[in-house]
């Protein structure tokens, strides 16, 4: 696995919400300070979303690239990583196929389910969903605040918290405990992917600097 990566600012795609053609979203939305970006296709074939994500990959450069379920498409683009929920693979099988220096993220919805998931292998936990939020309409309820606080004491691994994040919210979600967010609307939708990205990153740095339960906590 790739080392000493930086979550603080992960984007999740999304082309139906993007406001401006879709290169364009990321490319500013990298400028403006994103760490790591997924990309997340339902509709596309497999050839179509292998195209998008060579041209995602040459545009974020040194960025690491994450794939959202689709096993067979991060292998084939040769992405740095793969991001799975609980429908797709387990995180162990994928772990067998990848090898020990593919990044795996997987999706948490409980303190058991996190435990269990970095105990199969996982890089990552995604606290999901954190608030409510439309993108993901079949998320379970959220777990709020308090959840990423209980899954911070019991995992070792980066916890990334998604769903319903925002400038309004994202420093409550890093003093909790959560090593990074990922966004969707918050970027994609918005008139200036750069602008909010940068916004997004000050905020993080902001909270990470004052964040004391993270740093009695993590791995305790």
């Amino acid at each position: 696995m790739k080392k000493n990566i930086n979550w603080e600012l992960y984007l999740v795609t999304d082309r139906e919400l993007s406001k401006i053609p879709f290169y364009e979203m990321i490319k500013k939305a990298v400028d403006g300070g994103v760490t790591v970006v997924q990309i997340r296709e339902k509709k596309l074939s497999t050839r179509e979303f292998i195209e998008e994500a060579l041209e995602v990959k040459r545009i974020i450069k040194e960025i690491p690239l994450i794939i959202n379920d689709r096993v067979d498409v991060a292998l084939a683009v040769k992405a740095d990583g793969v991001h799975l929920g609980n429908e797709d693979m387990p995180v162990d099988i994928a772990r067998r196929i990848l090898g020990k220096d593919f990044i795996i993220g997987a999706s948490a919805s409980s303190v058991e389910e996190a435990k269990e998931k970095e105990r199969m292998g996982a890089d990552y936990i995604a606290v999901s969903p954190v608030f409510s939020t439309p993108t993901k309409p079949d998320a379970g309820p959220p777990l709020g605040l308090e959840g990423i606080k209980e899954m911070r004491r019991v995992v070792k691994v980066p916890l990334i918290g998604i769903g319903g994040i925002n400038r309004e919210n994202v420093l409550d979600v890093i003093r909790s405990g959560a090593d990074g967010v990922a966004v969707v609307s918050a970027i994609v939708s918005s008139d200036d992917p750069e602008r909010s990205a940068k916004e997004l990153r000050e905020l993080i740095r902001e909270a990470k600097k004052k964040n004391f339960f993270l740093k009695n906590h993590k791995g305790s």
